[in-house]
């Protein structure tokens, strides 16, 4: 199979959570065991550290990878989702992986996937491990894809853990309330391993702290710890939390004698991580005029920030060009819109999307008052032919949306 073709088998042949939802998380680690035995171990063979968290951990993941790569490591980075190429994922020092690696790897281990019945989660994660120990990268960072327990990707025991933030999110897989979602994420915290949290509640500290306690794991609260930070690429308000994250991430690091870095190496990562990583969809700028921005906040904890953030600019008209999946709550999410904006409702090209004309009729109830286009993209033309100079273009909801504008 070419690299098109492996990669229509792997989203066509295996589930995968972020097509088909519920029917791809698996609440065992076996399979995940069950394979890296199998290919050898391979992450055994690599120095890792492990990001989770309901918002944050890709931006998180990204700043560390940008600043590890300053400071001259070799940095395998695994993220998800992808926005554009499944490679995305998987990248050492901002290059993703080859198309050749990808189907080589499934076509010699094709036969054990389809025998043992592996996620697509599960095989991509142990595609990761395999790329990274092969090519000797120094230290990998590794973002849980959905919760963390229960995650394929905690079988690694990781130089240092970090949770970036609890929000209420993936309610199906991980529970309600936030101290269910709180226990799940912190099922990363692995004995005698530091581990970093981003923000809590008071609520969410005293379950990383019972974790941490029982796990004899030293425990660092970053926005307690680190009072400002550096400038950074990455625009988004957000991105001031995700920083003081990171900042004491790496320091904790040195003081574990883990990495040798400095605050300036950390000043000039913050700077060019897009340039060293490729990442895109944090407040990313597509026309200066009128100003267009799309941000892949997908939840009530990141949309309720990002929102904020776009109440803060300066324009005549606000136009949102908005589509979700359908497994979101919308009660919860579209009560945080702006009513004067003049929406175009869309959805993505993917069978989990929320129904554009649905959409429409409950955005109406909380006066959000737009019209229906058959694709995002005809959505998004419709915004610019109708937006002047000064006015203001948002592109949200889901990552599908983003994906389908850049």
């Amino acid at each position: 199979m070419n690299y098109q073709e492996t990669v229509n088998w792997m989203f066509g042949k295996l589930p995968v959570y972020q097509f088909q939802g519920a029917s791809a998380y698996k609440e065992d680690l076996t399979n995940s065991l069950k394979l890296c035995e199998y290919l050898g171990n391979p992450e055994r063979k690599i120095r890792c550290i492990h990001v989770a968290g309901t918002n944050g951990k890709g931006s998180t993941s990204h700043l560390l990878a940008s600043v590890l790569q300053e400071a001259g490591y070799k940095v395998g980075l695994y993220t998800s989702p992808h926005l554009k190429d499944f490679r995305e994922r998987i990248k050492i020092n901002g290059n993703e992986i080859s198309e050749e690696y990808v189907c080589q790897f499934i076509a010699q281990h094709k036969d054990f996937f389809e025998t043992t019945d592996l996620s697509f989660f599960e095989m991509t994660v142990g595609l990761a491990f395999d790329y990274f120990a092969h090519e000797k990268v120094e230290i990998a960072v590794i973002e849980v894809g959905l919760g963390g327990r229960l995650d394929a990707t905690n079988i690694i025991s990781p130089l240092i853990s970090v949770i970036t933030n609890i929000g209420i999110d993936h309610t199906a897989f991980l529970g309600n309330t936030i101290a269910k979602i709180a226990t799940e994420k912190a099922g990363i915290i692995k004995p005698n391993i530091p581990v970093v949290i981003g923000e809590y509640t008071d609520e969410t500290k005293i379950i990383f702290s019972e974790k941490a306690t029982r796990n004899k794991s030293k425990i660092f609260f970053a926005s307690d710890l680190i009072s400002s930070t550096f400038p950074s690429a990455l625009l988004g308000n957000y991105q001031k939390k995700n920083k003081k994250t990171v900042v004491q991430t790496l320091r904790v690091l040195v003081e574990f004698d883990a990495i040798k870095i400095t605050e300036d190496i950390i000043k000039i990562g913050f700077e060019n991580v897009i340039v060293n990583t490729k990442l895109q969809g944090r407040w990313q700028e597509l026309e200066v005029s009128p100003k267009t921005i799309c941000d892949t906040a997908h939840n009530a904890h990141g949309l309720e920030i990002v929102l904020s953030q776009v109440k803060t600019q300066k324009y005549d008209t606000l136009h949102i060009v908005l589509g979700f999946v359908n497994d979101k709550n919308m009660d919860d999410l579209l009560p945080l819109f702006p009513k004067e904006a003049i929406y175009y409702f869309c959805q993505p090209a993917n069978s989990r999307a929320l129904d554009a004309t649905q959409l429409q009729t409950k955005a109406a109830q909380y006066n959000l008052i737009g019209s229906v286009y058959n694709s995002v993209t005809a959505a998004y033309q419709k915004a610019r032919e109708m937006a002047h100079q000064n006015d203001f273009i948002y592109i949200g909801g889901s990552n599908f949306i983003v994906s389908e504008i850049l």
